[in-house]
């Protein structure tokens, strides 16, 4: 009887063991800033979007931008001094000057198309809309080029305030909880049109999204951590938070990967 007990128990950790396996397997990770990113692969360019889609993330996050002269391209700030030596706004540059810059690395940055074009049936697509103003006549060109590319029914974005009104039940929205239980209480709500998106979630957030049938997006980014000496030990524990409550989606930073397989 003993014997059978320690089998048993072998049995059970085995079937634990495996549990937990496709607990892990089961996390959507959305890579921050345009793919699995390193000192040789700039945020936003070819080469990391095509290393998410080779490493297998269910989605990639793009800081959508526009020229002065009117095209639409990805990058993160506001100027091109990162990677690029150039101390000039985003918004001064005609595309013809965008387009001619070239990082330390080699890489170009991208046309929003581009990055449709190269991801299409690959992965995902989050839009970080850095975007100003609220022109209706632009945004509806950004969501008629990401319906050409079949790149619009399953994407996320995260808004601005002036353009929420115009892009609401157009594309999934990042809210708050406090935000989603606002607008429940406005005419034409919907729990499709929004995704809950924060770094810090509880189960009880969690419980809460799932009755509502909204999307819960948990968040693990450098930016937000304010001890850069000890960034991977708080990334861990974010993540072992937010796993604890039982998150399945995560935008992250590609160096905190690991955190979550």
């Amino acid at each position: 009887m003993k014997g059978a007990s320690l089998s048993l128990l072998g049995l059970l950790f085995c079937f634990s063991i495996l549990a937990q396996q496709r607990d892990r397997s089961s996390y959507k990770l959305i890579a921050h800033r345009g793919g699995v990113v390193d000192e040789y692969t700039p945020e936003n360019s070819l080469p990391a979007l095509n290393r998410a889609i080779e490493a297998g993330y269910w989605m990639v996050e793009v800081d959508l931008r526009m020229s002065r002269d009117s095209v639409l391209f990805v990058h993160h700030d506001n100027n091109f001094n990162r990677f690029f030596n150039v101390d000039r706004k985003v918004n001064e540059l005609k595309w013809s000057e965008i387009s001619s810059l070239t990082s330390d690395v080699g890489t170009k940055i991208l046309t929003f198309e581009e990055v449709l074009r190269n991801s299409r049936g690959k992965i995902k697509l989050m839009i970080d809309n850095k975007i100003t103003g609220n022109d209706t006549i632009l945004f509806s060109k950004i969501l008629k080029i990401m319906k050409q590319y079949d790149q619009l029914e399953d994407a996320y974005m995260i808004g601005r305030e002036e353009s929420t009104t115009y892009f609401t039940g157009k594309i999934k929205l990042s809210c708050t909880r406090q935000q989603i239980e606002e607008n429940k209480q406005k005419p034409g709500y919907k729990a499709e049109y929004y995704y809950l998106f924060s770094d810090n979630i509880s189960r009880e957030d969690v419980s809460w999204a799932e009755k509502e049938g909204v999307p819960v997006v948990g968040v693990i980014n450098a930016w937000s951590m304010s001890d850069r000496e000890s960034i991977t030990a708080m990334a861990s524990s974010k993540a072992e938070k937010l796993k604890a409550a039982g998150v399945r989606i995560y935008q992250i930073d590609s160096i905190f990967g690991e955190l979550l397989k």
